[in-house]
């Protein structure tokens, strides 16, 4: 399948990256690299770019997309072990990072991978299929307890415990296998009533698939590590799809510009707390209406930018 990848934000990132012609840049998360292609229009030959993804075939369509670019260097990884790639790659600090979160169009599209819930699929889920943990073995082995929390928390699923419930009471006659067999059991776990919000296994679907691929967990320290591996003026650029991720940056953000912990009854600091620079946009940066007409996927997506000292 082709890898088709519109990206979300695209002249609002751009722009909030501040580019200098020749800097290095980060983009932590490739896909199809249309992000990446704008800077590299604007990078000149002494400049770099580094593109990291978990995808494998990400990175393979994305080497066919900038294959008239020289200064690239691609990395299979995730953008969660930044510091240790840049480690490798013998660099300390950058012009600028751009991380932009959630799964990609093409990802949803190839049905074989089980990301989506249409079509009848094996159950997977992985953004890297190196790594060992599937949706299939989180629905299997995850007690009634935790699926609940997680389909609520990553999911927002208001009817996650009737949802976890049904999903133990099916596998103990027999394991689920397919997407089909999640929907089917997911559908007969929400009243009727609540299917008018759109297809009543999207929540869950999105639930499990962060929680295969670790996708909030570890995102404040990311954050945190990102800024560090920042030039003076250089800018962070994150664009999430889901409140817990856009929480996850913003408390990151906020804590970066040296808020005080300190009790408030102390008469002065003694946490020692220091900026490390300024959040650019204290509002989150939204898609206009063209771009949320033109691109569903851009409805949900915020835009936070940050600058180092």
């Amino acid at each position: 399948m082709e890898f088709k990848h519109k990206p979300v934000l695209l002249e609002e990132t751009i722009n909030g990256l501040n580019i200098k012609k020749d800097g290095i840049y980060v983009d932590g998360t490739l896909g199809g690299a249309g992000h990446s292609k704008k800077i590299l229009e604007q990078l000149s030959n002494n400049g770099l770019l580094i593109g990291i993804d978990r995808d494998e075939e990400a990175l393979k369509a994305a080497k066919e997309n900038l294959k008239q670019f020289s200064n690239v260097k691609y990395i299979h990884g995730n953008h969660d072990e930044i510091e240790k790639i840049l480690e490798e790659l013998g660099i300390e600090q950058v012009d600028g990072i751009l991380l932009d979160l959630g799964v990609s169009s093409y990802q949803l599209d190839e049905r074989e991978r089980g990301f989506s819930y249409l079509g009848n699929n094996e159950l997977d889920m992985r953004m890297d299929k190196s790594q060992s943990l599937t949706a299939k073995e989180v629905v299997n082995t995850y007690s009634e307890e935790k699926l609940a929390q997680i389909i609520f928390e990553y999911g927002e699923e208001r009817f996650s415990r009737q949802i976890a419930k049904n999903i133990c009471k099916y596998r103990k006659e027999k394991e689920i296998n397919t997407t089909q067999e999640l929907v089917e059991i997911i559908d007969k776990s929400i009243p009727s009533f609540a299917k008018k919000e759109g297809h009543p296994a999207k929540r869950t679907f999105q639930a499990i698939r962060i929680e295969v691929n670790d996708e909030i967990r570890p995102l404040y320290e990311t954050v945190r590590t990102c800024i560090k591996h920042l030039k003076s003026k250089g800018r962070l650029c994150i664009i999430t799809f889901h409140s817990l991720e856009d929480r996850a940056v913003k408390n990151a953000y906020i804590d970066a510009t040296g808020k005080c912990t300190c009790p408030k009854d102390l008469p002065y600091c003694v946490c020692g707390a220091k900026s490390e620079g300024q959040i650019i946009n204290k509002k989150p940066i939204i898609a206009s209406e063209d771009e949320q007409n033109e691109n569903s996927r851009s409805k949900s997506a915020k835009l936070r930018i940050f600058e180092k000292r």
